[in-house]
Formats: structure tokens, C-alpha cells, sequence
């Protein structure tokens, strides 16, 4: 397993010891009772009270003793806590507050966290106020402020809207790229993948809440998704587009420096490799965007159509069948003559249709030969079934196999090569044509799932097979079956990058005389793609 993602453990460890700290000094204290504070969450309360009025001290730079904070409790108390206590007590209070709780009688305070880069604890000091000597009125007293410590726990507890906090982290990453701060951009592009792959199942889960009862979901709370959604749609795409491209250019000029100019460094490998996987997260991050724009129209129809049901129904009168129709009937059986004209309305109403575009574009099988084919198939028993089931689909994934295989050995062989270019190899060869287009069924897939990925990285899906558990399922997965055909075929082994992309502006190409899954001919036609390989740094 890939334990990348604890290698900023310790960081947010910082974050959580601050709060473990705080509440460890807190709850094991017996002072609290004496001044009515007998629950944990009236303490917890009194606090961060007395935080904030520090930190709003602070920012006005205005004097914070002891007096200053005993005379805020007494008075918060008086106003809304009721506690039965004197002012001379708030400033006991006080005193216990800031000298015990917040800096723990004076000792410095220490938090554990596991750093799993270097494999051991270590101690992070936090500390929340700090302390200097003021003249207030000719008098040296000693004045209170937050530290970086005590601000930063202050303003982690205020939410920022989750479309603010995607726009914070889209500058942060700009502002990396712009330094060249690879590793950093990482983190940065991968904490906004998740942050727009959260809002996605947020949607999914008010959507599923929707459904089940329109009335739990508000309408301040559809307000707000729908608003947000906005503002983030706005303008995120073409911000990550363009950053891809900018991504695109950084890894062209590294690439070339390797090749014309000089072998890369350790260190500009590393970025190298870095600007490849923010490359991958800007594409990933691409589609989420798209996900949320669909979430976003498909929570606005669910909604509006959920809450204009329940609507009619306001408008259905309701009757207990028992009372007005059964004991009628049997006070006079002569109604059942009539009954049908109160039966006939439920079965009248004609079924609502909803046109399905992704129906309209789907593959569409033969329905009637499916059917033959599993009536023949129920005469097996149970585990000839299941066998012949998977030799079927084990000789199905070998042709799929060998079409990917056949394209690589192309691409190799010419550098790079095109759509066009296949279909005129595959004019002077039926050989070629049997083995690459085994059928049209096979082939469209195969090309279809290599366009959705457009770059193949052999090492990231190397490191995914690592960690990575097999279910044990025969199907056709194009990253699986490349890494088999590499394993088993020498000439492939330098392969490190396969780039599949459309080529803009040629004109569509025609396969003709193609076989499908039931044996009949077919022409087949598709816009015109390049298919090209890097391996150790040389573009074939």
C-alpha cells in the first residue's frame, strides 16, 4: 500500500495537539465547581470566551491584565452564563484561565506527532498566549496577546464557505507554479481534487436526502449548494485548463532539455515527475468540475419536481375505504353494480415519459439473439455454466489484448503513427486487419477506453497494480492488459508514456469490410487519432 498520504501527518497533528492540549489542561481540573461551571461544555465555552477577547484585544493592540479579563467575565456572566459569583471571583477565574489552562502554570507545552517520512515522534512546542510588560497608569502590569499558535486555533474554528476555500487553494497553487514549487503544487492540486470530489458527494447525499423526504432538505440549504455552485462553476474551468496547459509546456521544455541539451538532474527529475502526476490531477480535477455541473442541474430538477408532488398532493382529497366504499357495498350489494366507475380512474392514467440521451447514443444489442443465447446455456449444469462463462470471456480478453498489443508494435516501429496510416496498413494486409479489428465491437472499445485515458503513465499504473486488490473478475481493463502485454513482450519494455490524442482538422477515416460480434460486415468510421510513446526520455 502507498502511505503517501500520511506524509503530512505531523502538520496536521500540529493543528489537533492544539485543541488536545487545551482541553487536557481543562477537563481534569476541579476548580471549575467552585465557580458553578459544573459541565464540561460550560467550561469549554468560558475558554474560548476568554480567547477571543484576547485575540480582539490584540488586533486593537489595547492592554489585556488579568483585571481586564475578570472584569469581560464578570460581565459575560452577568448577561447570559447567570453563574452566582462575585467579581472578585471572576478574577480568581481569570487567573485560573490564563495561567493553568492556557499556559499550564508556566511550563512549556509540548505535543508528540508521528512524522512517517522520518519514521519517529517528534515534539511540536504550542503555546496560545504570551506575555509582556506594560505601564498602565504608571504601574508595570503584565499584558496578554494570542501567539501565531493562538490565532491560527482561533480562526481554523470559523467555516469558511467550501467555494472560498477552493478559490484560496487555486491562488496558493498559481502562487506555487509561479516558484516553481512542484512538490508543494502537488499537495495544492490534490487537496482541491478533493475538495471538488467531497462537494460532488454532498450533492449525491442531499439528493439521496431529497428523495426520500423533500421537507428535511431546506430551502436555505438548497440556496446555499446552489449558489456556491455558481460561484465555483464561474470561472473554474478555464483556470484548470489553463494550468494544464502551462503543465503541458513545463514538461515539453524538460523533456527537450533531456534530449537536445543535457541528461536532467536527480533534482529535475523529481520535478519532472511532479509536474506529470499535477498533470493527471488537473485532468482528474477537469472532471469533476463536470460532475459537479451535472449534480448541480440534476439537484435543481429533483428538487423542484419533488417539492411540486407533494404540492398535488395538498390538492388530493383522501376517504377511508373501509367506511365509504366496503360497508356501503355491504349495507347494499346492488352498488357493485357501479363499482368499476370508481375503480376505472387508477388504471387509466397513461405512465410519464422521460427521453433518455444516453440511451440514444448506447450501443444497442440484439435483445431477441441475447435471449436465445441464455435459453441454450440454462440446458448446462451450474459449473459447466460458470466455466464455459469464462472461457468465453478469457478468449474475448485475449482479442482485446491483441489489438492493443498490435497498435503499441505499430506505434514503436514508425515513431508515431495515425488512424489514417492503420487503415492503409490494414488495406494491404488482411492478416493484420483479422488481428486488429477482431470485431468492431472489440476495437471501438478498445479505442474509446485509450481516448478517455489520452496519457498512459506505465509507472503510476504500475504503482496502482502494487496497491491495488483483485477481485478475482475476467474483464477487459486497458491499464491491466497494457501492463500484461509489456510483461510478456520485449520489444514494449522501454515503453513509459502512451499519449492518444484526436487530430483537429483531418478528415474522418473508413475502415470497410469489417466483421462484428455476429459475423456480419460493416463499415466503420471515426475521426482521425495519433497514437505516440515516450520511453526513458526519447519520444518515439
Amino acid at each position: 500500500m502507498d502511505f503517501g498520504f500520511l506524509d503530512v501527518n505531523h502538520i496536521r497533528m500540529k493543528k489537533i495537539g492544539a485543541y488536545a492540549l487545551l482541553f487536557r489542561n481543562s477537563i481534569s481540573k476541579g476548580t471549575w465547581k467552585k465557580y458553578g461551571f459544573e459541565e464540561g461544555y460550560e467550561q469549554d465555552n468560558m475558554i474560548f470566551s476568554v480567547l477571543l477577547y484576547i485575540m480582539e484585544q490584540s488586533l486593537k493592540e489595547d492592554f489585556c491584565t488579568i483585571d481586564y479579563i475578570g472584569n469581560f467575565i464578570d460581565e459575560v456572566n452577568s448577561l447570559h452564563f447567570k453563574k452566582e459569583i462575585t467579581y472578585e471571583e471572576c478574577k480568581e477565574l481569570a487567573e485560573f484561565i490564563v495561567n493553568t489552562i492556557l499556559c499550564d502554570e508556566g511550563k512549556a507545552m509540548y505535543f508528540k506527532a508521528f512524522n512517517y517520512k522520518v519514521g519517529e515522534y517528534e515534539s511540536i512546542n504550542i503555546s496560545f498566549i504570551k506575555n509582556k510588560m506594560e505601564y498602565i497608569e504608571e504601574v508595570r502590569r503584565v499584558s496578554y496577546s494570542l501567539t501565531d499558535e493562538g490565532y491560527e486555533l482561533l480562526l481554523s474554528t470559523l467555516e469558511i464557505e467550501e467555494n472560498l476555500k477552493i478559490t484560496i487553494q487555486e491562488i496558493v497553487f498559481k502562487m506555487h507554479l509561479t516558484k516553481a514549487s512542484y512538490d508543494k503544487a502537488v499537495d495544492d492540486i490534490k487537496n482541491i481534487f478533493n475538495m471538488l470530489r467531497i462537494r460532488v458527494q454532498s450533492m449525491e447525499e442531499s439528493i439521496r436526502k431529497i428523495k426520500e423526504n423533500p421537507l428535511s432538505y431546506s430551502t436555505e440549504d438548497y440556496k446555499k449548494t446552489m449558489e456556491g455552485n455558481l460561484e465555483l462553476l464561474k470561472d473554474s474551468k478555464k483556470k484548470f485548463t489553463l494550468h494544464r496547459i502551462h503543465i503541458e509546456e513545463k514538461i515539453n521544455e524538460f523533456i527537450e532539455k533531456d534530449i537536445h541539451v543535457r541528461e536532467l538532474s536527480e533534482e529535475e527529475n523529481e520535478s519532472l515527475n511532479n509536474l506529470r502526476i499535477i498533470q493527471n490531477y488537473l485532468n482528474r480535477t477537469i472532471d469533476e468540475d463536470q460532475r459537479i455541473l451535472i449534480k448541480h442541474f440534476d439537484l435543481k430538477t429533483i428538487y423542484g419536481r419533488e417539492l411540486e408532488n407533494i404540492s398535488k398532493m395538498a390538492l388530493i382529497e383522501r376517504f377511508n375505504f373501509k367506511s365509504e366504499v366496503y360497508n356501503r357495498i355491504l349495507d347494499n350489494p346492488e352498488k357493485l353494480e357501479n363499482i368499476e366507475g370508481f375503480l376505472r380512474p387508477l388504471f387509466r392514467m397513461e405512465p410519464r415519459k422521460f427521453y433518455n440521451i444516453n440511451k440514444a447514443i448506447e450501443y444497442q444489442k440484439n435483445i431477441k439473439e441475447k435471449a436465445i443465447e441464455k435459453d441454450e446455456l440454462l440446458t448446462f449444469d451450474e459449473g459447466d455454466l460458470v466455466e464455459e462463462q469464462n472461457k468465453r470471456k478469457l478468449e474475448k480478453l485475449e482479442k482485446y489484448k491483441g489489438v492493443i498489443e498490435i497498435i503499441l508494435e505499430l506505434t514503436c516501429e514508425r515513431k508515431s503513427i495515425s488512424f489514417k496510416e492503420i487503415n492503409s496498413l490494414i488495406k494491404e494486409s488482411e492478416v493484420l486487419m483479422k488481428s486488429l479489428i477482431p470485431s468492431i465491437e472489440i476495437f471501438r472499445e478498445v479505442i474509446i477506453e485509450m481516448l478517455k485515458n489520452r496519457i498512459i503513465n506505465i509507472e503510476e499504473i504500475k504503482e496502482e497494480r502494487n496497491n491495488a486488490v483483485e477481485t478475482g473478475e475476467i474483464e477487459f481493463q486497458l491499464n491491466k492488459s497494457i501492463l500484461e502485454i509489456i510483461d510478456t513482450n520485449k520489444k514494449l519494455k522501454r515503453i513509459s508514456t502512451i499519449e492518444i490524442e484526436k487530430i483537429e482538422g483531418n478528415e474522418d477515416v473508413k475502415l470497410e469490410g469489417l466483421k462484428n460480434d455476429n459475423g456480419m460486415i460493416k463499415n466503420f468510421i471515426c475521426s482521425d487519432i495519433s497514437f505516440r510513446i515516450i520511453e526513458k526520455g526519447f519520444v518515439l
